[in-house]
């Protein structure tokens, strides 16, 4: 079919001219966020000048791979080329990656067989000419300026190809530089969501090591120590869900980091929160964190425990206190990973383990009503149950040399001795307060003990009974009693002198009498 032209090719060529001119010092200092309308604007010019129908520019990925966006503009009752329409035309991707021009005057009779999709689409669409203009960066298919005609056949001469090319190439460097803007404000937003991230954990992490107290590892041999650390191995090198249970002071906490440090999350931060120590109203915002304005006090925004522990481990001590109205976002973020800070309502999407810790029985807690039953069978994946101190007496010594050997650096005191007869008191007392009330005892006694020897006194047994079946002669003041009879049946009942009584007990031996006259102790007849 022989072409048509409507306008001479000077005309087109000097209004090309200026169209270059204009568009090279605009596109070089534009903002980037108003560079798709002015590329837009640009392409409704390429159409006037070369009195076409339909201009588009693609852009794509590095290498040419895949066309991520597209910028068009058409005449009215001109379908624009949409992403889906152009991705299957694979003979015609292919030459403009080869960095080759595409133009055709007549495309149904001038395509080669090959070309079966880009035939089918011309028809389809009713295009009549084509020309598309390739621009390689490095070699590699970045952009390509595409100009379609319509209404009638026209050719495309060499001179006005090479101003094409032209424009192509300015806007592909306009829009590769919008596509660095735009990756380097991705990467410092999320410079500033790490750095914040930090900030948090090392505030949290400062205020965990003023709060850390204790010990540092899990000490004991007993079976039934043995047994639940068989469970934190079983359990640490997988990302399940675990809950803790044991009574108060049984080390939960311990329990939790083991697991933690076994687990391949061991380089993120093992995050604590205990439920029973916040007031209600504070647990959602320490929890999920807040935005400036979500209540009163809160002056700026702040991250939310889940946030400081995403990709470590989280650990909910005491959770059976955790507010019912929490419980269900509690629950969410178990399944999905996602929640809302309060006052907001943008998803947030974390990859946390969570290890949840309590000593109350949730299995009646549920039963009450006043914890959720599809929580607790979520949370009770792997179950790990703490013993009490009072079933694993055999620790007690080895726990009694790792809290003195601890005090003893910090106060800056040296126990060498614990009598026999103290150990066994303290195998025999119940323990309420299971090892942190052991460790209590012992720090005081620390504070106590003048010489080289570990000494109890009276006022630490809080009255306790023993074990179930043992008399009020098991308490701590009994034993007392017990080691100063002894020490003063050994020294003949002499109190003051070198190698007496007093001497052997770190007392003033007023003080001996006045134990003894409290504990009721008197010389034997």
């Amino acid at each position: 079919m022989p072409s048509e032209q409507s306008h001479p090719v000077e005309r087109e060529l000097e209004s090309f001219e200026r169209l270059i001119t204009g568009i090279s010092s605009q596109f070089g200092y534009l903002p980037v966020d108003e560079l798709p309308g002015a590329v837009a604007g640009t392409l409704q010019h390429i159409v006037e000048v070369l009195d076409v129908d339909r201009a588009t520019v693609l852009e794509l990925s590095e290498g040419g791979g895949a066309i991520e966006s597209m910028h068009f503009w058409a005449r009215s009752g001109v379908a624009p080329m949409r992403r889906e329409d152009a991705e299957p035309l694979e003979w015609y991707l292919t030459r403009l990656r080869n960095g080759e021009i595409v133009r055709f005057a007549t495309l149904q009779d001038s395509l080669p067989p090959e070309a079966a999709a880009e035939r089918r689409y011309s028809a389809r669409v009713g295009m009549k000419s084509n020309l598309t203009v390739p621009v390689l960066i490095g070699g590699r298919l970045v952009t390509a300026l595409a100009v379609g005609s319509f209404q009638r056949h026209r050719e495309w001469p060499d001179p006005l190809v090479d101003r094409v090319r032209l424009i192509a190439q300015i806007i592909a460097a306009a829009l590769q530089r919008r596509r660095n803007e735009l990756a380097l404000r991705a990467s410092l937003e999320e410079i500033g969501r790490l750095n914040q991230q930090l900030r948090a954990e090392n505030l949290y992490l400062h205020e965990e090591i003023k709060n850390t107290g204790g010990f540092d590892e899990i000490v004991g041999r007993s079976d039934v120590l043995r047994t639940a650390l068989g469970r934190v191995e079983q359990v640490a090198p997988t990302d399940s869900t675990v809950l803790v249970l044991g009574e108060s002071g049984t080390g939960k906490e311990l329990f939790a980091r083991a697991i933690h440090d076994r687990s391949p999350r061991r380089k993120r931060p093992l995050v604590s929160v205990n439920c029973a120590a916040l007031p209600s109203s504070l647990i959602e915002s320490e929890l999920f964190g807040h935005e400036k304005g979500a209540f009163t006090g809160a002056t700026a925004p702040r991250h939310g425990r889940f946030e400081v522990a995403d990709g470590g481990t989280l650990f909910l001590d005491e959770l059976g206190d955790l507010p019912f109205d929490l419980q269900s976002r509690l629950l969410r973020v178990l399944q999905n990973g996602e929640f809302e800070r309060v006052g907001s309502s943008h998803t947030r999407r974390v990859d946390v383990r969570l290890i949840a810790a309590t000593h109350r029985d949730l299995d009646a807690l549920v039963r009450e009503g006043s914890f959720r039953a599809d929580l607790y069978y979520r949370l009770s994946v792997f179950p790990i149950v703490l013993p009490p101190l009072r079933d694993r007496r055999e620790d007690i010594p080895a726990l009694v040399w790792c809290f003195v050997a601890h005090h003893q650096r910090r106060m800056g005191r040296r126990v060498e001795r614990v009598s026999r007869a103290t150990m066994n008191a303290l195998q025999r007392y119940d323990w309420p307060g299971n090892v942190r009330e052991l460790q209590n005892v012992i720090e005081r006694a620390m504070i106590l003990s003048t010489g080289d020897e570990l000494r109890i006194d009276e006022t630490l047994s809080g009255g306790r009974q023993g074990a179930a079946g043992r008399s009020a002669d098991r308490t701590l003041a009994s034993v007392e009693r017990a080691h100063l009879e002894a020490v003063l049946d050994e020294c003949g009942w002499l109190i003051n002198g070198p190698g007496h009584a007093a001497e052997k007990l770190g007392l003033h031996p007023n003080t001996v009498r006045f134990r003894m006259k409290k504990l009721g102790i008197t010389r034997p007849t």
